[in-house]
Parts: C-alpha cells; sequence; structure tokens
C-alpha cells in the first residue's frame, strides 16, 4: 500500500494498480485567502477508483473537481447527511455512510469511522486496507476519546493521516469566537498516532495562515518533532511525494 501526499489535507492511496483519495483538493476556498502552497489538477496525480470525502467543508470537499478530473459518475463516499449536497454538486454515484460501515472497492476494505468535527458538523474518518496493511484519515478531527475504541474494533494501524494545524478561526457571523483550536495540534496528533499505534503522516497544515479568519498554530515542524522524538514514527511527506507502507 502507498500513500501519496496531496495538497492541504488530500492524500491518494495506492495498491495493485488501483487507488482511491481522500478528501483531494484543486479550489482553495477564497475565504482562507491565498493559499500557501500550489495546487495542482486532481488527475495531474492519477487516476482513481473512488472518493472519500470526510466532510463538506469547502477545504476537504471540491466537488467540481473531482467531476473534472475524475467524471460525475466516480464513485463517492460521503457522510450520509451531507449526501444530497454531494448529489447537487453535480455527483451521480454518490454512498452515504455512518460510522462503522464497511465499503469495498477492489483491492481495499474502506471503513467508516468516527470524526469530531470543530464546527459540529457531520464528519467521518476513513479506514482503508489492504495488502495486510491499514491506515486512517481523519479530517481535519478535533481531539476526542474514540482513539482507544478505533483500536478496540480495528487492530492498531500502520499509518495515520492526521491534521496537525491547531487553526484557531474567526469565522464571520460566528459569535462568541473562541480561543480554542479547531483541529488537532501538533502535540495533540502525536498522542493519537500513539494511542493508534501508528506512523503519523501530518495533513492539514501549510496552506492556509490568513489571521485572524484562520491562524496556523505557531513553530508546528519543530513542535511535532520534538514530541514525536522517541514516541512515534513521524513522516513528512511533499505534495506528489509517496510513502510505502
Amino acid at each position: 500500500m502507498n500513500i501519496q501526499k496531496l495538497p492541504w489535507a488530500g492524500i491518494r492511496v495506492e495498491l495493485d494498480n488501483s487507488a482511491i483519495a481522500i478528501d483531494p483538493l484543486y479550489n482553495f476556498p477564497a475565504k482562507l485567502g491565498e493559499p500557501k502552497e500550489s495546487f495542482l489538477p486532481l488527475e495531474s496525480f492519477g487516476p482513481v477508483e473512488a472518493v472519500l470525502i470526510t466532510h463538506q467543508h469547502a477545504d476537504h470537499f471540491d466537488p467540481e473537481a473531482i467531476v473534472s478530473a475524475y467524471g460525475a459518475d466516480i464513485k463517492v463516499y460521503v457522510p450520509e447527511e451531507i449526501r444530497n449536497l454531494a448529489i447537487s454538486g453535480g455527483l451521480t454515484r454518490v454512498t452515504g455512510a455512518v460510522a462503522g460501515e464497511t465499503f469495498t472497492v477492489q483491492p481495499f476494505t474502506i471503513i467508516a469511522a468516527h470524526s469530531v468535527d470543530g464546527s459540529g458538523d457531520p464528519q467521518l474518518s476513513w479506514i482503508v486496507r489492504g495488502g495486510g496493511r491499514q491506515m486512517i484519515h481523519a479530517g481535519d478531527t478535533l481531539w476526542h476519546g474514540y482513539w482507544w475504541k478505533l483500536v478496540q474494533a480495528y487492530g492498531t494501524f500502520d499509518a495515520a493521516c492526521l491534521p496537525v494545524n491547531g487553526a484557531i478561526t474567526q469565522f464571520p457571523g460566528v459569535s462568541p469566537h473562541s480561543d480554542q483550536p479547531i483541529c488537532l495540534t501538533p502535540e495533540q496528533a502525536v498522542m493519537a498516532a500513539e494511542i493508534l499505534g501508528a506512523a503519523l503522516i501530518p495533513i492539514h497544515y501549510k496552506a492556509a495562515h490568513q489571521p485572524p479568519i484562520y491562524t496556523q498554530t505557531q513553530d508546528l515542524m519543530n513542535r511535532l518533532i520534538q514530541s514525536a522524538r522517541d514516541r512515534i514514527r513521524l513522516i513528512v511527506l511533499e505534495t506528489n511525494e509517496v510513502f510505502a507502507l
């Protein structure tokens, strides 16, 4: 199983000449400002048999780019609550999922699992199994208590793609503003990976930093490295770089 880093929070998982994409993004949302990394058309990373979406936010769900790159009839799996939203975005083969459901996209087994959204919207993690390995992509989850339950239900993981930028937001129309991060901080991501028994592949950082609307946590990479030392394996991938499990 190969894990290919896409910009921002996206990944592409490949096995036996087949692949799936999770949260692939091309059209970076304007409210987050000018992106601090380059975004390429999704087809430039290679074909996929299916797309998995963790949640509806525009920095994770880009139906226009999905249709353009893979076609309207690509298999797309989303949280059940946003199935109609995905269909209205032009996608025609949409499956709504709830935590605990299992799907097959050969040669992968895909499991919808718990995640907790920083804005209170429906969100799933996606577990992908194949070739005797399993990995998890947790969207832009907050810290939660499901980490231990995931291990109890599915065993330890070979890799965990977890958000690390601990962003503080002040979006218009949200009052009062909170000083709490809407996704995992570097230290929380390391702790989660340790519980999951996984190597940590950081996602959800670099592209967005637009204070005060969206403020990435400070000294992110140094904190990741320091926190991970002697605890977990940290695998930092550049866009388009591939890690083989």
